[in-house]
């Protein structure tokens, strides 16, 4: 493989891997299926967990959740905390990022019932009179760096050393009038996204969601089209410069409001669109909390973050939204690569596309995220493209883990200890076919719903032939013989026949959470 001199990560929000051309999905991609084409694309590549704070800190780490400490949205990366991007940094390389990074809160609260579960459940995580497991002496506000509120008062410049990167030019939250650096930007254009109508108010919209609706902000000042033209900035700086560069390019779409701008809300026809084969799934082994959610079909949850199940007509306007916006997503990023190919870069630049998360988008006749592990929210599309190495795809069980310590080998930059994923330069270089038996997904939730009372803790082992799904505190699991039964729709856990698959898969479980157990601070001495 040739010299790397620079990295290029891309990073989508919510996206799922059968979305995209080369995936299978439902509209082209043609700039993101030439870079699968130029590149190894991994088919089983999952997150660590599929909740945005934690992956994308696991991104940037290439620790599981429960070891770097960002259990769950809401809690903030350590300000300490190892990355590959301080790495990288500390190593003479030039950094920078552009778009959502989503490593500290947004500062939005709880709803209310969320608050009121966590109260009747765990009253340790709403008494503010107690104190954390670990305190440090910081400075005031070192946790509100992307505070939306914060951002909205002035233009506020991120620390230059902020989690590794030397600038930041921040998107904060999703869909067409968020916050951050944007929304300088959009003002000083002529633009106030304090004052698009979004969502219920939007002027063309799909009245039975309101996350749907057509944006009406023009294509030329959407925030995808920020990020877009900030990242080219960027590249030229660090293009022009002598040290070796990383760029971390992060969309905060295809994330729901779905709000596809100008021509882009157009590209799919709702009633084209096909529904998933699992769509009309009958529940009749599902927990419990996943059959309350389908017997309310057709409701939209309070919280718009939260898992909810669409009628056909819902999901159709919604997938056709959604697609929209992956073809703006699509078309953003062949500017990006395009402008990597007319400096000169392109020959020795690593590019790295992956998603935080996915999104159950109708699969077994849900929608959104949080509180299941079915495939769709938990697999992501990951393609790495080296200077001189192969193209193809493959199969190994891969992890958002691994990103960290990829790019620090293609960089020839030293790991740091306690990194837990692994690096793949031997699977795009052809050397291996595989780097794991078999993989973790965490899932830790401080309020719980009906069925499933929190604080909810599920842990999901993904070999290559089953799926084994506990909830922690709840009698609740779930199994699947992935070899005969992909879409996931015949939970085999406490059956006869499942059981020597569920004893094998128990103890492949406890091994694998003793083998993620902590070692990123070494020993001083025996005693």
């Amino acid at each position: 493989m040739s010299k790397v001199r620079g990295v290029v990560v891309l990073v989508a929000d919510q996206l799922r891997a059968d979305h995209l051309g080369f995936g299978g999905g439902q509209v082209p991609t043609p700039h993101l299926d030439a870079l699968a084409a130029g590149g190894t694309v991994f088919d089983q590549a999952y997150v660590a967990n599929p909740t945005c704070m934690p992956n994308r800190a696991t991104i940037a780490t290439g620790r599981w959740p429960s070891t770097h400490g960002t259990r769950t949205n809401g809690v903030t990366l350590d300000w300490d905390a190892q990355t590959f991007m301080r790495s990288m940094q500390r190593a003479g390389w030039s950094t920078a990022a552009v778009g959502k990074l989503h490593f500290q809160t947004m500062g939005w609260p709880y709803e209310d019932d969320q608050l009121a579960d966590m109260a009747r459940h765990a009253p340790e995580l709403v008494d503010a009179a107690l104190a954390d497991a670990v305190e440090r002496d910081r400075p005031a506000q070192w946790d509100t760096w992307e505070s939306f509120d914060r951002h909205r008062a002035a233009h506020l410049e991120l620390p230059p050393d902020y989690y590794g990167f030397d600038t930041v030019d921040l998107v904060i939250g999703h869909g067409d009038a968020p916050g951050g650096h944007y929304a300088h930007w959009a003002r000083a254009r002529g633009l106030d996204p304090d004052t698009v109508r979004i969502m219920g108010d939007a002027l063309v919209g799909y009245p039975g969601w309101e996350q749907v609706y057509q944006s009406e902000v023009p294509v030329e000042l959407h925030p995808t089209t920020y990020v877009t033209e900030r990242a080219i900035d960027r590249l030229e700086q660090l293009a022009a410069g002598d040290a070796p560069f990383c760029l971390f390019v992060s969309y905060p779409d295809p994330h729901h409001p779905f709000a596809p701008p100008g021509d882009y809300w157009h590209r799919v026809d709702p009633s084209a669109v096909e529904l998933p084969a699992t769509f009309f799934d009958r529940h009749d082994r599902s927990p419990e909390h996943v059959r309350q959610i389908v017997a309310e079909r057709g409701r939209p949850a309070a919280d718009p973050t939260m898992t909810w199940s669409p009628t056909e007509e819902q999901y159709r306007h919604a997938l056709a939204a959604e697609l929209g916006l992956v073809s703006l997503l699509d078309d953003s990023i062949g500017r990006i690569l395009g402008r990597l190919e007319d400096l000169g870069v392109a020959d020795d630049t690593a590019v790295v596309f992956t998603a935080d998360h996915g999104d159950l988008f109708g699969d077994h006749g849900l929608m959104l995220k949080h509180f299941v592990h079915y495939q769709g929210v938990t697999r992501v599309p990951l393609i790495v493209r080296t200077p001189g190495g192969d193209a193809g795809r493959s199969s190994a069980l891969v992890s958002s883990a691994d990103i960290a310590p990829t790019l620090l080998d293609l960089g020839g930059v030293p790991a740091y200890r306690g990194i837990q994923g692994t690096s793949l330069r031997s699977l795009v270089e052809g050397r291996a076919s595989a780097v794991r038996p078999r993989l973790l997904v965490e899932e830790d939730q401080p309020f719980g719903l009906p069925g499933l009372p929190g604080p909810v803790h599920i842990r999901t082992l993904l070999t290559e032939d089953a799926r084994f799904t506990v909830y922690g505190g709840h009698d609740v699991r779930e199994l699947y013989a992935l070899g005969d039964d992909a879409d996931e729709t015949t939970n085999l856990a406490d059956t006869v026949d499942g059981a020597a698959l569920q004893a094998r898969l128990t103890a492949d479980l406890a091994a694998e959470l003793i083998r993620l157990s902590d070692t990123g601070i070494r020993p001083a001495a025996s005693a």
